[in-house]
Parts: structure tokens; sequence; C-alpha cells
């Protein structure tokens, strides 16, 4: 209770996902959980991924991160500065709200995370939209309940980008937000 849930077995499902892959499990009370992971071996697969991110470059823009998983905020915020986006992060709500109130003229987009302790995702995405109506907002969770769905649908947020997601997900859904507004990606 009030640490981030952090991502285990949906961030397996997604790498193996991503890789063509898939994993098994086999459980026994009492002795454990195994977990075996397949991953097939292909050459030509980061090649395409290369093409497709040099297609959906950033123009500067200035994108929003805000995450409370250190790893998270900050291999997005790499990943997005090597595409030619500019970024800002915040750790939590509360500092998320401060830093848009200050910056808001600058940010084109904000990318989300759902689930943080102390002021959440949605709470923190409402705060926005009563300084910013026309906020640009891409939401992101390990984790999306149908309780969930409807609160993001109710404060108005079209865009979910779930996690795990790779960096071709990330710069094709910053594309679409920024280019022709708020869709929710399938």
């Amino acid at each position: 209770m009030g640490q981030g849930t952090g991502l285990g077995l949906s961030t397996v499902m997604g790498i193996a996902k991503n890789h063509g892959g898939f994993f098994t499990v086999s459980s026994k009370e009492g002795e454990g959980s195994q977990f075996t992971v397949y991953l097939p071996t292909i050459e030509a697969a980061p090649l395409r991924e290369a093409e497709a991110t040099e297609r959906l470059q950033g123009q500067g823009e200035l994108v929003f991160i805000v995450d409370d998983e250190a790893a998270i905020r900050e291999s997005a915020k790499t990943l997005l500065e090597d595409c030619n986006y500019r970024t800002l992060t915040a750790n939590d709500g509360a500092s998320a709200i401060q830093l848009y109130a200050e910056h808001q003229a600058a940010i084109a987009v904000v990318l989300m995370d759902l689930m943080m302790p102390g002021i959440d995702g949605v709470t923190t995405i409402q705060a926005l939209q009563i300084i910013n109506p026309t906020l640009k907002v891409i939401a992101t969770s390990g984790l999306i309940s149908t309780r969930r769905l409807t609160e993001l649908e109710q404060a108005g947020i079209t865009t979910l980008l779930p996690k795990p997601y790779t960096l071709t997900e990330l710069l094709q859904v910053l594309h679409n937000v920024l280019r022709s507004g708020p869709s929710i990606p399938r």
C-alpha cells in the first residue's frame, strides 16, 4: 500500500509478445511457480523498428512525462529526446500539477501514468484540465480495469497506451495525438 505496483507479469508478457515469443506458467501449491519465457531469434526485426522510428521523429515538441517509477520515467525521457522531442518530468501528481502550471504554454502533450501513490493519474489529469481544458493527454498503465476505463472516459481521456509499450508504439501514439488530436489506439 502506498507504493507503485510495478509491472511484473505484464512486463514479461509485453516483452515476449513484442519479440514474437510467449511464456508458460506452471504452479503447484506449496511448491511454487515456474515461468518459462520463449523468444525467437530474428536478425531482421530491429531494422523495421528503426525505420518506423525515423518516420515518427518529433519536431521539438515538449512532452511532460509523469510516472512514479524512475526507470520508466528516465527511459521514456531518453528515448523521446533521442527522437527529437524535448521532455519535462515529474514523479508524482502533486509535482506534476505544480510543474504544469509553470510550463503549460510550452507543453504539447502529457504522458501520464495512471497508477501512482498519493494523487493518482486520473485525479492529476482532472486537475491539469482545470488549468487547461484543451490538454492533450496520453494515459499509460500496466493494469486497466473496467472501472478505470470508465473513470478515463468520464474525465475525457481518450488515448490510452498500455504498459509495457515499445518505442514505435509510443512514437505512433504521440504522432497521432500531436498531429490529429486524441484517439484510442487499438
